[in-house]
């Protein structure tokens, strides 16, 4: 690829796992396209539709005229309502048409991508009728379609991808989030700090700090004495953070040491993909 050297971590963390995404469709039968996956709502066919959809709206491709039955209860919002245009209308794709334009969808985006000459701060289409940075919407797609293989590899038994380079993306984006999670949602207390363990394929250390207005930060170094040590695996971090699993479903994974209410608000808020 010939992406701006910026772009290109995110541009070859996208290429992995949507590749993956691709090799583990193209074998199912049509029944396997209806298998619930840990994504609330979406079956096999609704994730690829999803990323299908995404992925010609990166093209340039005009979004589908269809109304939204309303029934539908997992959508409860623009933005999940906006999302959900794309997968509903491929509800009824057999599994045939789903592969087919997966993969014309990922010749015409490799092309674009080899053909990039935009700069990284060029605003391009985002959702909701906004606007982002170039390279935002990089970010954003190679976390996305890492997010959605591990939903794929963990409803079809094909574990893999953990370490990949998607993966330290959806690490950095999640981490990001860590503290509005532990200062403002879980409400932890000024001058206080929380540590996160986590080991596996991805492995790190960070504490949330909150100083005396309530302001949250992360770094990378230990706490002496914090409120909270919240130690677990990178996969139970990421699907919790990803809304995947509830804590209780998890909590057999997770040692928590000090204030058990703190930790049990911070996980109870852990969930930060829309």
């Amino acid at each position: 690829m010939t992406v701006h050297p910026s772009l290109q971590t995110y541009a070859d963390a996208w290429t992995q796992s949507i590749e993956s995404i691709a090799e583990l469709v193209k074998p199912l039968t049509e029944g396997e396209w209806n298998r619930r996956t840990p994504c609330p709502g979406w079956s096999v066919r609704d994730i690829v539709s999803h990323v299908i959809g995404m992925e010609c709206e990166q093209l340039g491709d005009p979004r589908p005229i269809h109304s939204l039955p309303r029934d539908l209860y997992h959508v409860q919002n623009d933005l999940q309502r906006y999302m959900e245009m794309q997968v509903d209308v491929r509800r009824h794709h057999t599994a045939p048409e789903m592969t087919s334009e997966l993969e014309y969808v990922l010749i015409r985006r490799m092309r674009q991508l080899r053909n990039e000459s935009r700069a990284p701060e060029t605003m391009v289409r985002a959702p909701l009728g906004t606007e982002q940075t170039l390279e935002l919407a990089l970010h954003m797609r190679a976390f996305d379609v890492w997010v959605h293989e591990q939903d794929l590899r963990t409803t079809l038994g094909q574990p893999g991808g953990l370490d990949s380079p998607g993966a330290l993306i959806a690490r950095d984006i999640l981490l990001d989030a860590l503290p509005k999670v532990v200062a403002k949602d879980a409400g932890s207390p000024p001058h206080s700090a929380v540590v996160f363990d986590v080991n596996g394929p991805v492995e790190f250390l960070r504490t949330v700090r909150v100083d005396a207005e309530g302001r949250g930060s992360v770094d990378g170094s230990p706490s002496l004495g914090p409120a909270a040590t919240l130690a677990m695996d990178w996969e139970t971090y990421y699907r919790l953070a990803c809304g995947r699993v509830r804590p209780q479903a998890v909590e057999d994974r997770i040692k928590i040491e000090g204030d058990q209410a703190l930790a049990a608000a911070i996980l109870d808020n852990f969930a930060v993909t829309p």
